[in-house]
């Protein structure tokens, strides 16, 4: 078999793959990819013009969390890394940040986005991004230790960031 039939037969087992999932985690894949595609527009926006939707500038979300919070974290967070393995575009940490934040807002749970800066093994200047809420890293957890924190955004909500039916 040539290339192009290997590459149609892993596309197809994928899609078959895709199809097996019950219809939520079809649809958190799906919301993923839609905001996967969001978050790189923002990118490429000028920052000034996206800071105002991020949240609080410098404050940070609390850490506190619920078991169904984290069960919902841990979700979508699987959900972005997967995706982003899947987009036409370049869906790297700043990317899946702005993602996890738009999914989690829509879910009124609050998160802090962290901007940070370091030098890689051969002194150049390297930038990272990754999302928190609550204890959990959502994203961009993968050597954020490396980085010095410039900038974060706070996205705190009404209701300390919970669901509005478990009020």
């Amino acid at each position: 078999m040539n290339n192009i039939g290997v590459a149609v037969m892993k596309l197809i087992k994928k899609a078959k793959n895709f199809l097996c999932l019950d219809t939520s985690q079809k649809l958190l894949l799906i919301e993923a990819f839609y905001y996967l595609a969001y978050g790189r527009i923002l990118k490429a926006l000028p920052f000034s013009k996206v800071t105002p939707m991020l949240g609080e500038r410098m404050k940070e979300s609390s850490m506190d969390e619920d078991s169904y919070e984290t069960k919902t974290l841990r979700h979508i967070s699987k959900a972005i890394y997967q995706m982003s393995k899947y987009t036409f575009w370049e869906s790297q940490c700043l990317v899946k940040a702005f993602a996890g934040m738009k999914m989690l807002e829509r879910r009124r749970i609050e998160s802090t986005l962290y901007l940070g800066t370091g030098k890689d093994e051969n002194g150049n200047f390297i930038a990272h991004a990754w999302l928190r809420s609550g204890s959990t890293y959502v994203t961009g957890s993968e050597g954020m230790e490396r980085f010095t924190v410039v900038g974060n955004f706070s996205k705190t909500l009404n209701n300390k960031g919970k669901r509005k039916e478990k009020q």
